[in-house]
């Protein structure tokens, strides 16, 4: 390198020091008035089969008392079962699956509109440890139109006049049971005006006794997804149950009021609606 040239490159080197770095880009700030105001898009009837109905002159929400609160359903990605407007001809049929040894738990969730399509939403998750739902798996599908018939038959379906909580009762005496290794169950059946609610504990008997609904929405979500159906090795096969429960009342045994039974929650009036009628639960004992 000759003199010149490393003098040539040492007066670069200067003049490069002496310079300013480029002033940053600042953006603007968000208008906070449009960052409250985006488009919500309407959630599709597969994850909303009401599509968000609101309350009218005259109608009135129906009370649900089934142990859920609302908040536990937004936690399960689900719209609160206490905030559905149902109307004449519609039915929505939950199950809660709870396990006695373990936090994997289940929901499913059919809803079947008057306009002759039905909806399953069913969640599956780890209900402990943080405040969110873990691993969840979550299915929304519309079901096949032959699937509707039978689900708005379940509605007047002798199970419903039972008690909401039960003792078997062998003959001879009954104790209260205590689920220790298997699933306790909840349905909650919701019509136009009224709903009800059965809790079963793990005896076979006692959840055969709710087989048929048990059955229904357990078919209803089985075989969308790997994950859910690894939740129940049987689908929505309740034979079993069912098999134990006729063999019950055949030998004279009964399902008896427990202890922690308690009334149904109170029926609303229905508004007037010739279009479409629908089916009334049977009054509960």
């Amino acid at each position: 390198m000759t003199g010149a040239t490393l003098f040539a490159g040492l007066l670069a080197g200067f003049a490069l020091a002496g310079q300013q770095p480029a002033p940053p880009v600042v953006s603007a700030p968000p208008d906070p008035a449009v960052w409250w105001a985006p488009e919500i898009p309407k959630p599709p009837p597969e994850q909303d089969p009401f599509q968000g109905r609101r309350l009218r002159p005259g109608e009135t929400l129906v009370p649900i008392d089934n142990g859920v609160d609302p908040l536990l359903y937004r936690l399960w990605g689900l719209q609160p079962l206490q905030s559905q407007l149902i109307k004449r001809g519609e039915l929505v049929l939950e199950v809660w699956a709870r396990p006695s040894l373990g936090v994997r738990q289940a929901v499913v969730r059919v809803t079947v509109r008057r306009d002759g399509r039905a909806f399953v939403q069913a969640r599956a998750g780890l209900g402990c440890c943080t405040p969110e739902i873990t691993r969840r798996v979550d299915i929304d599908a519309e079901l096949a139109p032959e699937q509707v018939a039978p689900l708005k038959a379940l509605a007047g379906d002798a199970l419903w006049s039972q008690p909401r909580a039960v003792i078997v009762d062998y003959g001879g005496g009954a104790v209260e049971p205590v689920c220790v290794d298997g699933v306790s169950w909840d349905v909650t059946l919701l019509v136009p005006g009224q709903a009800r609610h059965l809790r079963r504990a793990c005896d076979d008997a006692e959840v055969g006794s709710i087989a048929p609904a048990l059955a229904a929405a357990l078919a209803a979500a089985s075989g969308r997804d790997a994950r859910f159906d690894a939740v129940f090795a049987r689908g929505g096969d309740f034979s079993r149950q069912q098999r134990a429960y006729d063999a019950l009342i055949a030998s004279g045994g009964r399902l008896k009021a427990g202890q922690s039974n308690r009334p149904q929650p109170p029926a609303v009036p229905v508004p007037a609606d010739d279009e479409v009628q629908t089916t009334a639960i049977t009054p509960s004992n």
